[in-house]
């Protein structure tokens, strides 16, 4: 390696946590490691910094919080550091652009408690979004029609759905006439038929928000390491200077040429970290 690495940008689902989404100790101990050595870490993720907060406690260090695709962070004590709202005018013509598709749809706002998440119906009987509406309970609000929600900025319109009702769904917003006002940044989950489709702020993207975070540290991209496994991670590993793919990424991901680690399954962030940064002579990498 031609520079020594200083921060460590890691996506959560899919890369971080294994597939019943949790933390193993193996990727914890990894990414301590790391953060004795004096490198940063920063969780990047598409979750909103309360759903992304357990994660980050679960690994006592310091760390700062890339959430929402990259339009908040915040550090772990919750601290807003930056923040891009999606103009309430845009939401209001995201949310009518695609009538057909609001239940599907989920506002997001920068507010504690109670209103964080509104929808015009929670779908609790919905196996694909059940665990996250239970885990996000007290969070979720109500609202019909959805559109009389919208009083002030939110974060994002987000839509979750099977993975064609969802490539509709982009489709039709990239065909608004407001489309070149905001950023679309897609999760997708071919094993599971399921895609998570956010609405935020134009220019958005975890790249974005990482190359801010990173100008503002003072550090090189080429000092940057980026692992991830979907397509909401493309820009971030395409901005650091040594991306990361999971060997579980979405196939676009593995077409670029970038190192490939073990599956999230198998702590591949712990492989990445040990061979690439804490010790690079040792296996357990493929490229």
């Amino acid at each position: 390696m031609s520079q020594a690495i200083r921060l460590i940008a890691i996506d959560i689902d899919g890369t971080l946590l294994d597939s019943r989404w949790q933390l193993s100790e193996q990727n914890r101990a990894a990414v301590l490691a790391a953060e004795r050595r004096g490198i940063e870490i920063v969780l990047v993720t598409g979750r909103r910094f309360h759903f992304a907060l357990p994660i980050a406690d679960e690994i006592p260090c310091h760390l700062i919080l890339i959430a929402n695709n990259g339009a908040m962070i915040k550090s772990k004590a919750g601290e807003t550091l930056s923040r891009h709202l999606l103009p309430q005018a845009i939401a209001r013509q995201i949310v009518a652009g695609v009538p057909e598709f609001k239940r599907s749809a989920i506002l997001v706002f920068d507010v504690e408690g109670a209103g964080q998440i509104v929808m015009e119906r929670a779908e609790w009987e919905n196996p694909q979004v059940s665990g996250y509406l239970e885990r996000n309970r007290q969070y979720i609000r109500e609202v019909t029609p959805l559109e009389s929600a919208i009083v002030a900025d939110p974060i994002q319109v987000m839509y979750t759905g099977r993975v064609e009702e969802m490539n509709e769904v982009e489709r039709r917003l990239r065909a608004l006439p407001c489309a070149d006002g905001f950023a679309l940044a897609k999760t997708e989950y071919a094993a599971r038929d399921f895609t998570i489709l956010d609405a935020i702020h134009r220019g958005c993207s975890k790249g974005a928000a990482l190359e801010e975070w990173v100008r503002r540290r003072g550090i090189p991209r080429e000092q940057v390491m980026a692992i991830g496994d979907n397509l909401n991670d493309r820009e971030m590993l395409f901005f650091s200077g040594l991306p990361v793919v999971m060997s579980n990424s979405v196939e676009p991901l593995k077409q670029n040429g970038w190192a490939t680690t073990l599956s999230n399954d198998q702590s591949g962030v712990a492989a990445a970290i040990e061979s690439l940064v804490l010790a690079p002579t040792k296996s357990g990498m493929a490229s």
